[in-house]
């Protein structure tokens, strides 16, 4: 029998018995495993154009024959960490979904679709040959009274703040442009490498803050948001540790907002050793 047709019914095999290399998780221990895993996040611009951030770069055409020879040379030069696990931005709820995406793509079945959860998550972990991509997001409704309270937009406007709100948007629209024209003139590896910048991302990260100063005496709109957006990336973080076991090395597909958070949380907490991507991306001099 072909070896590749044998792919999604070892896959399920594993999954359904609970395998240790496909989906068993550490045991809960307030030590670091020991050795530590590695982590290696790699900060993103959405190659598919989903439309869902505050600002978005216009992505062209990730299938196109250039980039797809870009993109190769990055999953190539990402796959040099050799990673033992990729985690991408894809909901932890619907991990029965991914895996049988992946072990369709593994087995010939499936092209590879424009989001980079598949041009460079999936392609790497096939790459690797890895039993299994890992589904490590969260983006539910916050645990709080209503959704009134985290709705900052409202808020700027119930507390006359709308001028503030509309210059911090003309700010990030500005940087945007700025990362846009990084992709038109340059390869995906150095847009990658403009991305994962330490400059650019310490000033993506501070841009946040300027949320939580959307406020006026007992009324925080803006605070409350980003507790919402510290909490979803800290739910990020606890789902890496559940696949992170000794000496695994985890490599991070994500969004590049949430790349300084998880970086912060995974050196902060000392579970990870972190590594540093531009060590990877190609496109450095």
């Amino acid at each position: 029998m072909n070896v590749r047709a044998l792919i999604p019914m070892l896959l399920a095999l594993c999954l359904s018995a609970g395998h240790a290399a496909c989906a068993a998780e550490p045991p809960l221990s307030l030590d670091p495993p020991a050795p530590k895993p590695q982590l290696l996040v790699v900060g993103l611009y959405h190659m598919d154009n989903p439309g869902r951030d505050v600002v978005n770069v216009d992505a062209d055409d990730v299938l196109s024959a250039r980039r797809q020879r870009e993109i190769e040379a990055v999953a190539r030069a990402l796959a040099e960490f050799r990673p033992t696990r990729v985690a991408i931005e894809f909901p932890q709820a619907e991990q029965g979904e991914l895996d049988e995406r992946y072990a369709r793509y593994r087995a010939g079945d499936g092209e590879l679709g424009q989001s980079e959860d598949d041009q460079l998550g999936l392609r790497i972990a096939a790459m690797r040959d890895l039993p299994r991509i890992d589904a490590v997001d969260w983006n539910g409704m916050p645990p709080v009274t209503g959704i009134e309270v985290v709705d900052y937009q409202a808020g700027a406007e119930r507390l006359g703040q709308q001028d503030f709100l509309a210059a911090m948007r003309a700010r990030l629209k500005a940087r945007s442009a700025v990362d846009q024209q990084h992709l038109q003139q340059g390869s995906v590896g150095d847009m990658l490498r403009w991305l994962n910048d330490p400059q650019r991302l310490r000033d993506s990260n501070a841009a946040y803050f300027d949320y939580a100063r959307i406020a006026g005496d007992d009324d925080y709109p803006g605070a409350n948001w980003l507790q919402f957006w510290y909490g979803r990336n800290l739910k990020i973080f606890a789902n890496l540790t559940r696949i992170a076991g000794p000496g695994e090395r985890v490599l991070v597909i994500y969004g590049a907002g949430h790349a300084p958070l998880l970086r912060q949380f995974a050196q902060q907490s000392g579970y990870f050793e972190v590594a540093d991507p531009l060590e990877y991306l190609p496109g450095g001099s």
